[in-house]
């Protein structure tokens, strides 16, 4: 029998619990009632069954799972080249697309999580999560006064944050999204943006270059929700390639050819944030993969300010 625990965070904040455990754990919303059903799951130390349950932020959620026929990836290492910035308080990573931030129900092994920490050569804290297929600046704290200093950065919103992605629509040349996400009833894992819900998220855009309906965009979430971006993108009719999951194509035509998409092209290009022991402002940058970079640059981007 093994344990898993997930922290709740701000972006977790009324879901209900089936559907938290599903979302962090990679399973499907059936899989997770069957773990409540038996009584393998516990919120803050008591068990429970109710899978319309809402989980609310800095609960600890705990997930017994049975070891018989579960299958391990084999073990990984961080690649050094991965390391952006490193300090006694700190360590910031540059994320590879399809490697899932933490742990997840199915396999608690060959996350970013456990590979920073095996590197780290302790357990370290994650403070902010990027999707599966979203590449780009994490961070992760080596001690608790600098995972609660962080985390508060994120949740006050003291932290600036630069994304890129290429995105097939109509767009302005900049603009503010403040739409709140909400799940979609009609589909497990996905969200919209509705005006006057309970979540409120915004997102702040600029189109950087286009040729047709394909766009070199700049976005500065101001909020951390799941899936932010992509539906908020998604709302202003244009979204990201390779998002299936929001009508994003597999396969995009450009003038210098047709390019796929096999991923979400969204990247966490930068963060900028006050130190969590002095204070001082810090700034970390993720270089910009070459799957990405080929589809900016033929929308029209110029390298060198990507």
């Amino acid at each position: 029998m093994k344990k898993l625990v997930l922290e709740t965070q701000g972006r977790d904040e009324g879901q209900r619990l089936d559907r938290f455990l599903a979302s962090r754990g990679g399973l499907t919303r059936g899989e997770a009632r069957r773990l409540l059903d038996r009584g393998a799951v516990w919120v803050n130390g008591q068990r429970v069954k109710i899978a319309s349950r809402p989980v609310h932020e800095g609960q600890e959620v705990s997930v017994f799972i049975e070891e018989a026929g579960r299958s391990e990836p084999a073990a990984q290492r961080l690649e050094p080249e991965r390391v952006l910035l490193e300090d006694a308080h700190l360590i910031a990573v540059d994320k590879p697309p399809g490697v899932p931030a933490q742990a997840t129900l199915a396999t608690d092994r060959g996350n970013l999580l456990a590979l920073v920490s095996a590197h780290v050569g302790r357990e370290v804290g994650l403070v902010h999560r990027l999707d599966l297929e979203t590449s780009g600046v994490t961070l992760f704290a080596k001690t608790r006064p600098a995972t609660t200093a962080l985390a508060a950065a994120f949740r006050h919103g003291t932290v600036q944050k630069r994304y890129l992605a290429a995105a097939l629509g109509t767009l302005p040349d900049e603009g503010r999204v403040d739409l709140a996400i909400s799940p979609d009833p009609r589909r497990w894992g996905k969200f919209r943006a509705l005006p006057g819900g309970k979540v409120p998220a915004a997102t702040r855009f600029r189109v950087l270059a286009r040729r047709g309906l394909l766009c070199a965009v700049e976005l500065f979430p101001e909020t951390g929700r799941t899936h932010q971006i992509r539906v908020h993108l998604k709302a202003l009719g244009a979204p990201i390639a390779g998002d299936d999951l929001y009508g994003g194509p597999a396969e995009v035509e450009t003038p210098t050819g047709r390019h796929r998409a096999e991923r979400v092209m969204l990247h966490a290009r930068s963060l900028e944030l006050p130190h969590p022991a002095t204070g001082a402002r810090l700034a970390v940058e993720a270089p910009l993969p070459e799957d990405l970079k080929g589809l900016l640059v033929a929308a029209g981007a110029d390298p060198c300010v990507l």
